[in-house]
């Protein structure tokens, strides 16, 4: 059945992809999105029609989702924000978002959150109920902006909640491009410690079939919170490694003492000479993966790539559509600076 569907934050990479695939599946979708869309919204299907706007304006964001079926929250902000503007962009503009979904009367209003509200759990795989930690200024908008959601939710409205993993794919630029940057030059590449954890990722095909899967749901099933993330993965250093490969330059995965690198990268980080913030830092020193049972029983979703094959696409499309140049990283299409960590290459 088509629907008007409203997504917000159209123009990044979740937004885009997502506004093309419900495009392609017949539904008219309106982009909402301080910045045009990055290219066309679909190849064929629907037209999409695109809205410049703030999504912490009320008025706007009600007029937009006046007669929609449903909404999906992606805007949002990086963790690389300062901590004002991360609060502002994902807490008020959830808080916005919500209070205009209900006064428009959306039957159906998907949050996109993240895994990064359980902070650095000890247990793994990490259950939906496991107790939201938060440990820096992006992990604690994410947990605030879910405790708004979770209230409009208890007072009736329909919103699902869905914490993907960190997802890769065309389009998806951020900290990977510095990898892909030194697999290309025929560089080795660092890793903290052994580089033996176990770290989950996803890929945007599968997030994107996640969405459509909540948009489809009855709703007992919907009106839910829901781990996504790919069921195949290894350690990070095999999933850096495939990428070494790809480049086909025979260079390696090396380790870093893990005690003196993240010391240094702390430091690097509070002289803002390097974009690689703490929390990231730290995750990567332990195992990260969560359950996607919950997903899997209710909602039948079964991700069809894994960390690997989401990866080396990603590296594919970079190949073949490297930036100009880099920026500050105000959105994850964009190669962040390396800052000091750009000087680090000639010892590899």
């Amino acid at each position: 059945m088509a629907r008007r569907v409203v997504v917000t934050g159209s123009a990044g990479m979740l937004g885009g992809h997502l506004t093309r695939r419900l495009a392609l599946d017949g539904h008219h979708v309106v982009g909402v999105d301080l910045r045009p869309p990055a290219g066309p919204a679909a190849e064929s299907g629907t037209p999409v029609e695109h809205r410049i706007g703030d999504v912490r304006d009320l008025p706007l964001m009600t007029e937009v989702m006046t007669g929609a079926d449903a909404v999906v929250h992606c805007a949002g902000a990086l963790p690389s924000y300062p901590a004002e503007q991360i609060h502002d962009l994902i807490v008020t503009g959830t808080g916005t978002v919500l209070e205009a979904g209900r006064l428009a009367g959306v039957e159906r209003l998907v949050h996109i959150s993240s895994t990064a509200v359980y902070g650095l759990p000890e247990l793994v795989p990490t259950p939906e109920d496991h107790p939201r930690a938060p440990v820096d200024p992006y992990t604690r908008a994410k947990a605030a902006a879910e405790e708004l959601a979770e209230k409009y939710r208890a007072n009736g409205m329909r919103v699902p909640v869905l914490r993907p993993k960190t997802f890769l794919g065309p389009g998806r630029m951020g900290l990977f491009a510095m990898l892909f940057e030194w697999a290309e030059e025929g560089r080795n590449f660092p890793v903290l410690g052994k580089g033996d954890k176990r770290i989950q990722m996803f890929a945007i095909e599968d997030l994107v079939d996640a969405v459509a899967l909540v948009l489809d749901a009855p709703a007992p099933v919907a009106d839910d919170t829901y781990n996504l993330a790919a069921a195949e993965f290894g350690t990070l250093r095999e999933d850096f490694q495939a990428v070494l490969d790809a480049a086909g330059h025979g260079k390696r995965v090396v380790s870093l003492p893990a005690g003196p690198a993240l010391a240094g990268l702390r430091l690097l980080e509070r002289s803002r000479l390097s974009p690689v913030y703490g929390r990231l830092a730290r995750k990567l020193l332990a195992d990260s993966y969560v359950s996607i049972d919950k997903a899997r029983d209710r909602l039948g979703f079964r991700p069809r790539l894994s960390n690997r094959d989401a990866i080396l696409r990603t590296y594919a499309w970079w190949r073949e559509n490297r930036a100009t140049g880099a920026s500050r990283g105000a959105t994850s299409r964009d190669a962040w600076r390396q800052g000091a960590l750009s000087l680090a290459k000639v010892f590899f």
